[in-house]
C-alpha cells in the first residue's frame, strides 16, 4: 500500500519534471512575431522551472504523413473494427508516433500566426493527425463526445497583422482564436490561456511586441 507521503513525494516528482511541448507554426523563425513572444515565453519558463524539460515541435520540419487513401481507410477500420492491410498499418504507424509524442506532454505551448484569418495550414495538416477517436477524443451514445487530453494546461501565442478584438469591427474574420479554442476544447482543455500580439503591422509595432512578451513572461511564471 503506498502511503500519504509516498503519494506527496510522486506528485512532486511529477511537478518538478513536467514536460513542456512548444510546437511552432511559423516558417518565419526570427521574423515571426508569435516565435519571438514565445521565446520570452520559454525563457521565463525555464527560469521558473528549471528542472522541467521543453520539447521543441517545428511543424516545417516535422515529417507528417498526408492524410491519403492508405491512412483514411486505416482510420475506418479501427472504427470500425476491421482489420488493417499492411500498407494500412505502417500508414497509422506514423499517426501514433505523433500522437503519443503529443499526448505525453505535461503543459503546451503553441505560436501562431495568422494566415487568411485562420491558422497555418502547416498546423491545421497535424490537427487533423492528432484529433482522432480513441486516442484524443471518445464518443459514444450515453455521454457524446469526451476529450480524452485533460488536466493539462496550453498557453497560445497569437499574432496577426490587424487588429481583431472585441469591438474593432473586424472580430467576425477572428477565425483563428475561435478555431483554436474550439478544437482544444473539443479533445478535452479546460485551462486554455492566450497572449495575443496584434497589431503586428502597425508603425507602434514595438509597443506592441514589448506588451506581448511581458504578457507571456507572467504567464510563463504561473502555467
Amino acid at each position: 500500500m503506498v502511503d500519504d507521503s509516498t503519494r506527496r513525494l510522486n506528485y512532486l516528482l511529477g511537478v518538478l519534471m513536467s514536460l513542456l511541448l512548444y510546437i511552432e507554426s511559423s516558417p518565419r523563425k526570427k521574423r515571426s512575431a508569435s516565435t519571438e513572444v514565445s521565446q520570452s515565453f520559454i525563457s521565463s519558463y525555464k527560469e521558473a522551472h528549471p528542472t522541467n524539460e521543453v520539447e521543441y515541435l517545428d511543424l516545417w520540419n516535422l515529417d507528417m504523413p498526408e492524410f491519403n487513401a492508405d491512412i483514411i481507410e486505416a482510420k475506418y477500420s479501427i472504427m470500425q473494427g476491421n482489420s488493417q492491410t499492411e500498407a494500412q498499418r505502417k500508414a497509422w504507424h506514423r499517426i501514433e508516433e505523433l500522437i503519443h509524442q503529443f499526448k505525453q506532454a505535461d503543459k503546451y505551448l503553441i505560436s501562431i500566426p495568422m494566415w487568411n484569418f485562420g491558422i497555418p495550414y502547416k498546423l491545421k495538416q497535424y490537427i487533423d493527425i492528432i484529433v482522432q477517436p480513441s486516442y484524443t477524443f471518445s464518443f459514444s451514445l450515453e455521454q457524446g463526445y469526451q476529450g480524452l487530453v485533460v488536466n493539462k494546461p496550453v498557453a497560445l501565442i497569437y499574432a496577426r497583422g490587424g487588429d481583431y478584438h472585441e469591438g474593432s469591427g473586424a472580430e467576425f474574420l477572428d477565425l483563428q482564436v475561435n478555431y483554436m479554442n474550439t478544437i482544444l476544447k473539443f479533445i478535452g482543455f479546460t485551462d486554455i490561456k492566450q497572449v495575443i500580439v496584434e497589431p503586428t503591422a502597425s508603425p507602434d509595432k514595438q509597443r506592441v511586441m514589448d506588451g506581448a512578451k511581458e504578457e507571456a513572461r507572467r504567464l510563463a511564471v504561473h502555467i
